[in-house]
């Protein structure tokens, strides 16, 4: 299980990587039938943009063991029924709220909004009102005294940067290894101008 929450936020923290996050993603996506081959994320995060391969985070084995595929709901994790949500703290919250599928390739061929809320719909900027929740939210790690403010920037930073982590520790012959939490621009590029 803990594998499994460390992907989550792995990839969560991809969708989050910058505060000023702006999401585009290939023409293969736009029919809303699949998901996104690649995204670009912080498009204008002051470390440069992040160029994110969804497409081999989905189809490759690149849990953080190596063994299996990295689950939608692992990112996504308001995509799965209330009850499933619950299961992998620090997450607790399914939209809708009365949620009754699970998010899968399969069943967004089948419906276009089965992602329903979108990462920045509830972790938004800081110091910027999310469209879905009164306020951005406050998650308390275990070993810490305080709460973090979830903004899309922690709540990105945390997913990828974990799952990278768990990584490199579950596998340290990987190579290339991952980018881990402490190597930014590893993850981010400046373009030429």
């Amino acid at each position: 299980m803990k594998v499994l929450t460390i992907l989550a936020a792995f990839i969560l923290a991809i969708f989050l990587v910058s505060s000023t996050t702006k999401i585009t993603t290939d023409a293969s996506a736009q029919n809303g039938k699949k998901p996104p081959e690649v995204i670009t994320l912080g498009a204008d995060a002051k470390l440069g943009p992040v160029r994110f391969n969804h497409l081999d985070h989905i189809t490759k084995k690149w849990s953080a063991d190596g063994t299996g595929l990295i689950a939608c709901v692992e990112c996504h994790h308001t995509a799965q029924p209330a009850a499933e949500a619950l299961k992998h703290p620090p997450h607790k919250t399914a939209w809708p709220a009365d949620r009754t599928t699970t998010l899968t390739a399969d069943l967004l061929e089948k419906d276009s909004n089965a992602v329903g809320a979108v990462c920045r719909d509830c972790h938004a900027r800081a110091d910027t009102k999310p469209k879905l929740l009164p306020e951005i939210p406050q998650v308390k790690f275990e070993g810490s005294t305080e709460p973090t403010v979830m903004t899309n920037q922690q709540a990105f930073h945390r997913r990828c940067g974990d799952c990278h982590d768990e990584a490199v520790k579950a596998r340290s012959t990987l190579d290339p290894a991952p980018p881990t939490s402490k190597k930014c621009l590893q993850c981010h590029k400046k373009s030429a101008a």
